[in-house]
């Protein structure tokens, strides 16, 4: 066991570890090695700490790291996972934290790797013999996989059931101000086949393309349904949003189409379940699928993202607005807060960089979110932790 280096110094070796996730299996990584690389930090702090592996995920493991003990307190939760990187579009190394004009430019370095260096900046102190035993309630650091593809580790956690705190922090690069709200994400794929013929005479097979252009137009119809039956002002888009991703059909202009996908994005509001909305485009495209005479396949390209919604006056939401001088606010990305507000956390999004500089080349954090990260960080444990309300 190792006690945690100095801040930069845990960002400079967070950084160079890849821990790159993918759904393309030749460039998808473990973040074995940065989870191993925190819990020997951590577990050198006093922090015990627990390993679990993903099922069904091979290399892919979460962290469970706790100093205290008792019911209640803090989770300060991060993802260990990267998007990949457009290596020719960097100025520098993406693996080697590179200070320059007041920022630190490395992949990971505000989505999200430089969140645990801050949270274990923030929990340095709380370590210490004289104030250990002034915990009424334990801090907690998690650290997650697989968040930038299959939230297969949030995932996992939530249907364990395996932690168990009064509030949660996910630090996701949003400035520093507290998020409660967010959409949720399904991405779907629908297949057709039909049967591909010579193109002279349309009765020698059946188009695939055809019947798509109807289901293409039932999804519009069902989005602008769904966007006058559900709106929410606390979203710059106050509607949920459908939007048609990519299709593919066919292999030559003189055959008839004999399959054809499509793979479309939906973004639905709090309040809509995921479930009912794939039951709902499953019965509105089997009719087309009967009437052109094509066989259909409706898949899940993932489980999906449920939205997130905590109350404006919640403890932690207003506690979160007081230390930052900032209102809490609802934000348009994804995140693992859903699956720690199934465990019965009081959940916030909230951490340093901007979602401007996540999954771009040159992805920094600014020097100056470094030290009113870690007071805010630190508040947020004494409130919790040490003097809980």
């Amino acid at each position: 066991m190792n006690t945690p280096p100095s801040l930069m110094t845990m960002l400079q070796e967070l950084i160079a570890i890849p821990s790159i996730s993918s759904t393309q299996d030749d460039i998808d990584l473990s973040n074995r090695p940065v989870i191993d690389k925190l819990e020997d930090w951590l577990s050198g702090l006093g922090f015990t700490t627990e390993v679990l592996d993903v099922t069904g995920h091979p290399g892919k493991a979460n962290l469970i790291a706790t100093l205290g003990s008792g019911d209640g307190g803090l989770v300060l939760s991060g993802h260990t996972d990267t998007v990949p990187f457009d290596a020719g579009r960097w100025n520098q190394d993406p693996f080697k934290l590179t200070e320059r004009d007041h920022r630190l430019y490395g992949l990971g370095s505000c989505d999200m790797k430089g969140f645990f260096a801050l949270a274990i900046e923030a929990a340095r102190q709380f370590a210490e013999p004289s104030m250990r035993g002034k915990l009424r309630q334990p801090i907690i650091i998690l650290a997650t996989a697989d968040e930038e593809t299959s939230m297969s580790g949030a995932r996992a956690l939530a249907t364990a059931g395996r932690l168990k705190a009064r509030r949660a922090v996910i630090g996701e690069p949003t400035g520093m101000r507290p998020v409660y709200l967010h959409k949720g994400m399904m991405m779907e794929r629908v297949r057709l086949t039909g049967r591909a013929g010579h193109s002279s005479n349309p009765a020698l097979g059946n188009n695939a393309m055809e019947a798509m252009h109807q289901v293409i137009a039932e999804l519009l119809k069902f989005r602008g349904e769904l966007q006058l039956q559900h709106q929410n002002n606390a979203f710059d888009v106050a509607v949920p949003t459908l939007n048609l991703g990519c299709i593919h059909g066919g292999d030559n202009p003189n055959r008839i189409c004999g399959r054809c996908e499509l793979d479309f994005d939906l973004r639905p509001l709090p309040g809509m379940e995921l479930k009912k909305l794939r039951q709902q485009i499953h019965d509105r495209l089997g009719p087309i699928a009967e009437r052109c005479g094509v066989e259909l396949k409706a898949e899940a390209l993932f489980p999906g993202i449920p939205a997130f919604n905590n109350s404006r006056e919640s403890e932690l939401v207003k506690l979160a607005e007081r230390l930052t001088g900032h209102d809490a606010e609802s934000v348009a990305f994804g995140t693992e807060g859903p699956f720690l507000q199934q465990l019965g956390m009081d959940t916030i999004i909230m951490g340093p960089g901007s979602i401007d500089q996540a999954h771009q080349p040159d992805e920094y954090l600014a020097l100056d979110q470094i030290k009113p990260t870690v007071a805010v960080l630190q508040q947020l444990i004494h409130d919790s932790c040490i003097s809980p309300t």
